[in-house]
């Protein structure tokens, strides 16, 4: 069954930090990667990572978000760091079993399971 659960939203003031984690099952996934949606906007890709561990981001988060990935935990973590009003939106964890980003980067179209999101909040 495949299943990818995210945990570690919250609200958070600006500045402040929070973990994003996303357990996986069912498939051994090749690529992952986190997106996030705000009210009234579009999704965006945040950041993903491939399975040799390369990593990209989004301009927006650069230098403030770190991807990561335990593969013995079948994890994805997301580590937000100075946090900002701007940064608030529902956060999603995406998988695929295809070996590349077949569309390039942070492009959701590239994965074809989901979680069910999770709230962040960061308040000013």
């Amino acid at each position: 069954q495949v299943q990818l659960v995210e945990s570690g939203g919250g609200s958070v003031q600006a500045g402040g930090s929070l973990r994003l984690s996303c357990t996986a099952s069912g498939y051994t996934y090749s690529i992952m990667g986190w997106f996030r949606q705000a009210p009234g906007k579009e999704r965006e890709g945040v950041a993903d990572i491939d399975r040799d561990g390369s990593t990209k981001y989004a301009d927006s988060v650069k230098g403030r978000f770190t991807i990561s990935k335990d593969n013995a935990k079948n994890t994805l973590y997301l580590q937000m760091n100075s946090l900002k009003p701007d940064d608030t939106a529902i956060y999603y964890c995406a998988a695929d079993t295809s070996p590349w980003f077949r569309l390039g980067h942070l492009r959701a179209a590239n994965f074809g399971y989901w979680g069910q999101g999770t709230q962040v909040t960061v308040s000013s």
